[in-house]
Formats: structure tokens, C-alpha cells, sequence
């Protein structure tokens, strides 16, 4: 009789069969677009068996709401505070408006998947990317807590002048993947972004700090 003891299966690290499957999403996304997304195709892409994904996420709604939410897709409100949050709310209004869109820009220039997939959205929507707008709604309502504050309440009207500005910045990012200069600024290039976020730093002047002197 063979006393030796059998080894039992290595215990599995599920932090990084999480990261794993949360990294296979977006090389699915990436390579086939939103209709190629199911559970089989990321299994597939991360090298994992499609059990652990409904073990470990609950199936692939819920993974999609992980993926949109753990920074990969969409930056987290935490990236654009910038660890920071007491400084943030000392901050003039204004500076505050400029910082805001100065960090969304550099992070979604930072997420070329990201920007494929806003226009991937406009003509293939479905059930996942109405998950990922879900998500977007609720960061916006944060994003305004976080940098918004009692001048922002006082002024209500600035929610869809906002709105309008993040739309046009990400009309613009899209519009850069093919065609790269657009009323004579080239959109490939950090000289580009950079005149464009000194016009939103300026705008935030004349929208809170009306009376100051405009910035050269």
C-alpha cells in the first residue's frame, strides 16, 4: 500500500485570475468590439475556465460593472481628486473647473480602449453598453460632490454648460482617432490639448470670477 499522501490542487490565486479576466475583457473589447463580448470569449482571452467568472463575478453583467468601475475603463473619481481631497475644496471655484477638465482630458487621452468604445457606443449600442452609461451617470454625480461644492450649488445652470463641455471633449477625443486637427488645433499633440485646456481654464474665469483678470 502506497502510504505516500496525494497533493491536493494548488490553491488558486484568485486576485490574479481576477485580474486575469478583468485584463481579457477589455483585449476582447479592444480586438472584436461589444458584440464578440461574452463569457466564452474573455474565458478564452484570459486563460481561464468560464466557471471561475461566474464564480468569482456572478456572470457577465456583473463582470462588466467590475471592469467599468476598476479604473481600466472609465477614471475613477479618485485619479482626477488626486489624493488630495482637502486641498481640492480649498480651491477657487474656478481653479477648481480648470483642474477637473485638465485631469479628465489627460486621463482619457491615457485610455485609447476607452476612447474606441465611446465611438463604438454611438452605433452598436446594447445591453452592455448601457451598463458602462449606468456607470458613467453615477461617476458624474460624484465628480460634481467632489469638485463642485457651494458654488457650484448656487449656480445651477452650470450642470448642462458642463455636461456640453464633457460631451465636446469627448466628440473631439473620437474625432482624433482618424481626423487629427480641428479649428486648427491638432488634436495628436499635447500642444493641441494644452490650448484647449487653457480656453476651459479661462472659461472657468469668466464663469465664477467674472471681475478677474482674464489669464494670458
Amino acid at each position: 500500500m502506497n502510504s505516500s499522501v496525494e497533493a491536493g490542487p494548488r490553491p488558486r490565486d484568485r486576485a490574479a485570475t481576477e485580474e486575469r479576466i478583468l485584463t481579457a475583457v477589455g483585449e476582447v473589447l479592444a480586438r472584436d468590439g461589444f458584440g464578440a463580448v461574452g463569457v466564452n470569449a474573455i474565458a478564452r482571452a484570459a486563460g481561464v475556465d468560464k466557471v471561475l467568472i461566474y464564480r468569482y463575478f456572478g456572470g457577465l453583467p456583473e463582470l462588466l460593472r467590475v471592469w467599468g468601475t476598476s479604473g481600466r475603463f472609465w477614471p475613477t473619481v479618485e485619479e482626477l481628486v488626486g489624493g488630495d481631497a482637502p486641498r481640492l475644496a480649498a480651491m477657487p471655484m474656478a481653479q477648481r473647473y480648470a483642474l477637473f477638465f485638465e485631469r479628465f482630458i489627460d486621463a482619457l487621452r491615457r485610455r485609447p480602449l476607452t476612447v474606441e468604445i465611446l465611438a463604438a457606443e454611438i452605433v452598436q449600442r446594447n445591453e452592455l453598453t448601457a451598463i458602462l452609461e449606468a456607470e458613467r451617470e453615477q461617476w458624474g454625480e460624484q465628480v460634481e460632490a467632489a469638485f463642485g461644492g457651494p458654488g457650484w450649488a448656487q449656480q445651477p445652470h452650470l450642470r448642462g454648460s458642463t455636461l456640453l463641455l464633457v460631451a465636446g471633449l469627448q466628440y473631439l477625443l473620437v474625432r482624433a482617432r482618424t481626423i487629427r486637427v480641428f479649428g486648427g488645433i491638432d488634436l495628436g499633440t499635447d500642444a493641441g490639448w494644452a490650448q484647449l485646456k487653457a480656453a476651459l481654464a479661462g472659461l472657468g474665469q469668466q464663469l465664477f470670477e467674472p471681475s478677474a483678470a482674464p489669464r494670458p
